[in-house]
Parts: structure tokens; C-alpha cells; sequence
């Protein structure tokens, strides 16, 4: 048997070449996330429970990448996180929250504090606008047994605007009438969105965040292969959702590839990443089926132990290698998922021929990412868990699958469970991350993701030239 040889990045180096870019500042890292999908900065959050929901997903899109909402929840707790990205920002909100004129106080208090909205247009039965009801409004009222009419700013008080009004249209009404909120009606006064001030200034204020046609943050979700995985896709397509993703170990199983089929037939408009595979085979399987972008990393991960507890991968810089190939030839984007440890890899990793890499332990343990904070020995810490992790497993086995605490048994964990420090705001991660990879790319005079691609060259290195590449021979401060 002739073995093949695998080589991860700590194996390689780019080999610097003469450049012609004065300044990092020139090169621009725009990609492709999918055929269909472009991002400003090559980086996407993980879906994996202790890394991406909704907080995670809305800085990520600001600043120009993506989030994947993880999917060990309810359909409908995936749903109201992509909602949550798709709401947070956008020229118009296309599906604003309402409630009925019959509705008593205390359940729109118990309304706002579930879904942290403090406003809402007032409908009726034929989801005809009737009113607006503002925190103002209800503030300091002590009667909860009120109902919202009776606190409302009824429609004849109003300003409103008709569907297809501009962004600078609706900036000259704020300016002129001193409203925070603009409802959209048609001619019969039905609800076809709402412009608020808060929306126009996000809007404005991140101009190379990922935005989808109606100016809402784009943001992914994770779907499973079995089970409910065709009714949570539909779910999630209906709250908005850009891209899903089929989110299994082992993408070229049969069952994997035929979920693929599955859901791409369903819902042909929305963009579909497949994976994990480690091969250009896998890789052109799943093109086959007709994927978007595959994902490429079997056992990388900082917490996968897929390769010594089952024996199978293939070193990431290889996998990456191997897959861009197919990936390139038949124009569809290759995502490197994990094995980066330090943010050179990120170069070698779209050197490679990735267009973009999934991020898991770089986001967690930031503000953004899901948990609280814990303290030892004086020091800040969050969880971080492997998606194959005993206790990811068992909390989906118990919470979505009804098993009992004597049926955990069974579990044969490919991940574990650990700490990691606080590292602040994820947007100062992203920062440095960004800046490195333009600097490495600046060494291989490419100024594009696509010049990369022609221009990288690698060498191999030992296990003594790695020690060199790290400070050494000094006692750092």
C-alpha cells in the first residue's frame, strides 16, 4: 500500500516573494461565501452551541462576514435567532412585531421582556394597522388589566408611508415629523413593514457589513440530516434565513448526500452548504448534489477527537488542498473548518485555496458568544464545548430527544468540553485576524483572495523549523 502524506498547516510556510503593495491597507480579503454570496472579510462563526446565536451572528455580519446559528435547540428557538439577526438591522423590517388593540397590558410586558422589543404596530384580525403602541405609552401605567387601545397612538395620528419609499425619503420624514417609528401600509391600510430611526442608523453605520437585496443582515443556520431536518429548514427559510447549512461529521455518507438532495430540491432559492469531507471526492459529491460551498475539515478542530477516537481524517492543510482543487474547477467556494491555531494559518488556509474559514475557539470566550462568564482563581473564563462533546450529546439527547439519564451510556463522545479565557468583544478578534491576514498576503504580493490562489508558494518545513517560526530563546513579557 503506497500511503499518501498529509500535512496541516504548522507543516508549511508561504515563501515571501517580491511585492509591490506598499501597505497592507491595499489588499482587500472580499470572497465568496457561496456561489451566490459575498462577504467582505473571509471569516464565518462556527455553529456549535458555545460559539454562534444571534449576538455572535449580528456582530459577524457588521463586520462583514457571517454567523451560523447552531441547531441544537427547537426549530423554534433557531428561528426566533435568525429573526433576531434579521431583525436587528435593515433599511425596512419587512415582518415588524404586532399586536392586537384587545391585547391587556401585562402580556405585552411579558411580550417585551421574551423577545426584548419595546414597540409594536397594532393590527387587527385582517392584519390591518389600527395604531401604534410605543414604551412611552404604557410606561408608567398601573393598571395591567388595560387593554392596548386604550393606550395606543390610534392610525388617523399617525404618519405613514407607502411600500417602495427610499431610504432618503424616509430620512426627510424623521427629520421633518420627530417620529421613531414609520409603519409601511398598502391602500388598504394592511402592514407591509415598518422603517424605524434605530434601522436607519445601523444602516448607515456599518456600510461593508453583509447585507442581504433589503438591507438586512445576512446570517446562516445549521440543519441536521435526520428526523425534522426538511420542517426546520422550511421553518428557517420562512424567518429569512441566507444560507442553510447541513451540518453532519461525516458529509459523504449516503444519508448526509441524500439530506443534501433532499432539502436543495425543496428549497432551490435558498444557497446550501454541505460537509464536513476531507476529499476531493467528498468534495465532488456534494457538488453533484447540488451545494453551494463545501466545507472541508474531518477532525481538526481544537476540541475533536474524531481522529483518535475513530482513526479517521485527513490533515487540514491537505483536506483544504485536495478539496479547493475540485472546488475551483467546478466554481463552487471551499470553507476550511478549523485546525487554525494561530492567525498565520488563516493565510495558508485561503493560500490553500479555501475562500473562506469557519472560526470556533478564536470566538469563544467573547462577549458575543453564548454562556456566562466564569471566575478561577481570579481569572475570566467562558465554556467551550465540541459539538460531539459528552455533555453536548447528552444535553441534545435529553432536552430534543426525550432520553433518560440511563441512556446516556450509549454515547461515544468525538469531542470534549473545556474552558477558555474571556477575550472581550469578538469585533477586536475579528481586527486582528483581518490585519494578520492582510500582512501575510501582502508578503505573497497579492492584493485579492484570487491572487493568493496564483501567487502562493509553499515550502515544507520540520518540526525544527516550526520551533523557529515561534519566539524562542527568550522569556516573553
Amino acid at each position: 500500500m503506497k500511503l499518501q502524506e498529509g500535512l496541516t498547516y504548522d507543516d508549511v510556510l508561504l515563501i515571501p516573494q517580491r511585492s509591490y503593495i506598499d501597505h497592507r491597507s491595499e489588499v482587500s480579503i472580499k470572497t465568496k461565501l457561496t456561489r451566490n454570496i459575498t462577504l467582505q472579510i473571509p471569516f464565518i462563526s462556527a455553529n456549535m452551541d458555545t460559539v454562534t446565536e444571534a449576538d455572535m451572528a449580528i456582530v459577524l455580519a457588521q463586520e462583514g462576514g457571517i454567523g451560523i446559528i447552531h441547531r441544537f435547540m427547537s426549530v423554534d428557538e433557531e428561528v426566533y435567532e435568525v429573526q433576531k439577526v434579521k431583525r436587528h438591522v435593515g433599511f425596512v423590517v419587512g415582518k415588524p412585531y404586532t399586536v392586537s388593540s384587545g391585547m391587556l397590558l401585562a402580556k405585552v410586558i411579558d411580550l417585551t421582556k421574551a423577545i426584548r422589543v419595546e414597540g409594536f404596530v397594532v393590527v387587527d384580525e385582517d392584519n390591518t394597522v389600527v395604531g401604534i403602541l410605543s414604551k412611552r405609552d404604557f410606561m408608567f401605567e398601573e393598571k395591567m388589566s388595560k387593554k392596548v387601545h386604550e393606550l395606543m397612538t390610534p392610525l388617523n395620528k399617525l404618519v405613514t408611508v407607502k411600500p417602495g419609499i427610499t431610504l432618503e425619503e424616509a430620512k426627510k420624514i424623521f427629520h421633518k415629523y420627530k417620529i421613531e417609528k414609520l409603519p409601511i401600509v398598502d391602500r388598504e391600510k394592511k402592514l407591509k413593514g415598518i422603517i424605524t430611526a434605530k434601522s436607519i442608523q445601523h444602516y448607515e453605520k456599518y456600510p461593508y457589513s453583509t447585507k442581504d437585496t433589503q438591507g438586512r443582515y445576512r446570517v446562516g443556520a445549521a440543519i441536521g440530516v435526520v428526523n425534522d431536518f426538511l420542517g426546520r429548514a422550511e421553518a428557517l427559510v420562512e424567518a429569512g434565513v441566507d444560507v442553510l447549512v447541513v451540518d453532519v461529521a461525516h458529509g459523504q455518507n449516503e444519508v448526509a448526500l441524500r439530506a443534501v438532495s433532499q432539502v436543495k430540491k425543496k428549497f432551490k432559492e435558498i444557497d446550501l452548504i454541505g460537509g464536513n469531507v476531507g476529499t476531493a471526492e467528498g468534495t465532488r459529491d456534494l457538488i453533484e448534489r447540488g451545494v453551494d460551498a463545501v466545507k472541508v475539515g474531518i477532525g481538526p478542530g481544537g476540541l475533536c477527537t474524531t481522529r483518535i477516537v475513530a482513526g479517521v481524517g485527513v490533515p487540514q492543510f491537505t483536506a483544504v488542498m485536495e478539496c479547493a482543487r475540485v472546488g475551483r474547477r467546478l466554481k463552487v467556494p471551499v470553507i476550511a473548518d478549523g485546525g487554525t491555531n494561530y492567525p498565520g494559518d488563516f493565510t495558508k488556509a485561503l493560500a490553500a485555496g479555501a475562500s473562506t474559514c469557519m472560526l470556533a475557539g478564536w470566538f469563544a470566550g467573547t462577549d458575543e458568544s453564548p454562556g456566562g462568564i466564569i471566575m478561577r482563581k481570579g481569572m475570566k473564563y467562558k465554556i467551550h464545548r465540541g459539538s460531539a462533546s459528552f455533555l453536548a450529546t447528552a444535553d441534545r439527547k435529553i432536552k430534543l430527544e426525550n432520553k433518560t439519564t440511563q441512556q446516556l451510556n450509549t454515547i461515544v463522545p468525538e469531542g470534549v468540553e473545556a474552558m477558555v479565557p474571556y477575550k472581550g468583544k469578538v469585533s477586536d478578534v475579528i481586527y486582528q485576524l483581518a490585519g494578520a491576514l492582510r500582512s501575510g498576503m501582502s508578503y505573497c504580493n497579492a492584493k485579492t483572495i484570487t491572487e493568493l490562489w496564483k501567487n502562493a508558494r509553499f515550502i515544507k518545513v520540520t518540526e525544527a523549523g516550526f520551533r523557529e517560526s515561534k519566539s524562542h530563546n527568550i522569556e516573553e513579557l
